[in-house]
């Protein structure tokens, strides 16, 4: 039984480190393209966008120190890493250019 807990744990680590390095990612990419890219775009405005992501940066990387017992993430973690993925699979590409047009109104 021992086992499968430290399997569960090491897993449940490598998940937080990745939803970390993701939230990052979409930080970073947030403050790289300008404001008015993301108006030009139909997006939400820039402040917003980094707003979101910087806050579940934050989330994420607390949560991914280990023994962090004052935090574990849980739920805030799923919530982080929704938003990080909303941005980097639909505002990222639109920003970038490579959005692909797929609706044309």
């Amino acid at each position: 039984m021992q086992l499968a807990f430290t399997i569960e744990f090491f897993l449940m680590y490598a998940l937080s480190v990745v939803i970390a390095v993701l939230a990052v990612w979409a930080v970073i990419d947030a403050v790289r393209h300008p404001a008015d890219r993301y108006f030009a775009e139909g997006k939400r405005t820039k402040g917003f966008w980094l707003g979101m992501t910087g806050v579940s940066a934050f989330i994420a990387v607390l949560s991914a120190i280990p023994n962090a017992s004052a935090f574990s993430g849980g739920f805030l973690q799923l919530i982080a890493a929704c938003i990080c993925c909303v941005y980097l699979a639909d505002v990222r590409p639109a920003l970038s250019g490579r959005g692909g047009n797929w609706y044309n109104y």
